[in-house]
């Protein structure tokens, strides 16, 4: 095999608590992660040259050896002594730090393909243990679905697939930083936290409607009051028929989940003509990689 074509999905979290703070200076998490249709595209391509090459879409992005594709490609070749080269392209519609995931689902990809490519026969949760060393989302994004995530994201259960549903992301025209976000999440001055139990149990029960009453993500304590475009957006959600709306990860993006069609579509409209988001997407919940 000498080229492969994979896409790369989006994840949103339905529902998002922090533990606690870890000496090491990460977060004990607990959370739901959940894939949806919107998706970059990954092209791996065998070279007869070593070395790395990585070409992107957009000049938002780095194709040197920061990008997270380009060390995930590194760690496998490292690791297996793979001989020759590749290339890797890279075209990007997640958009960049959004709270989607988007770097590390690419890097997962990369991870999944490289295995098939190169006959590696390494079990998803072989690809799961390399993944956290890049990035604690990355193990995640190698199998994609309805999962509990907890630890620094790498511990996950399986849970029962969401019957499909729509969900509309919007992402303001900021970017908000990941680090700066848990910097500023004071714990001790939490007075709840989310119930991701409960969000989890609904789910087992495949009840959408449920699960929506228990949806919170405790970043939104710090990036609301800094961000009033996140709330603004969470509210036209739900004022134009959304069962619930968050933030998605440490932001900036808002998702909303519907019913049906017909409501999203008219809701996305509508943010688009009040100049809430800078990217509005139409997407369906995902099933876990094949």
């Amino acid at each position: 095999m000498d080229k492969l074509k994979l896409e790369a999905y989006a994840k949103i979290n339905l529902g998002l608590d922090v533990v606690r703070r870890l000496e090491n200076g990460y977060h004990e998490v607990k959370m739901i992660m959940q894939t949806v249709s919107l998706s970059d595209f990954i092209t791996i391509e065998r070279e007869r040259t070593p070395g790395i090459q990585v070409f992107t879409d957009t000049d938002e992005l780095s194709a040197g050896e920061d990008n997270l594709v380009y060390k995930a490609a590194a760690l496998l070749i490292d690791e297996f002594k793979i001989d020759g080269g590749i290339k890797i392209s890279l075209e990007k519609n997640i958009p960049i730090a959004a709270g989607l995931a988007g770097g590390s689902s690419d890097a997962a990809a990369v991870l999944r393909g490289m295995n098939k490519m190169f006959a590696l026969d390494l079990s998803e949760e072989k690809l799961q243990v390399m993944g956290v060393k890049l990035g604690a989302d990355i193990p995640y994004c190698v199998v994609g679905g309805t999962y509990l995530s907890e630890g620094i994201g790498e511990k996950l259960t399986e849970l029962a697939s969401l019957p499909k549903c729509y969900v509309l992301l919007a992402k303001p025209d900021i970017s908000v930083s990941t680090k700066w976000v848990y910097e500023n999440l004071h714990l001790e001055n939490l007075k709840s936290h989310p119930d991701i139990d409960a969000v989890k149990n609904a789910i087992m029960e495949h009840n959408i409607v449920k699960m929506c009453g228990y949806l919170e993500n405790v970043l939104e304590s710090v990036t609301v009051n800094q961000y009033s475009v996140i709330a603004d957006l969470k509210k036209s959600m739900t004022d134009r028929g959304a069962l619930v709306s968050l933030m998605s990860g440490s932001g900036s993006t808002v998702f909303g989940i519907f019913n049906d069609k017909k409501t999203m579509r008219k809701c996305a409209q509508d943010i688009l003509e009040l100049n809430l988001a800078k990217y509005v997407f139409e997407t369906v919940t995902v099933d876990r990689y094949k």
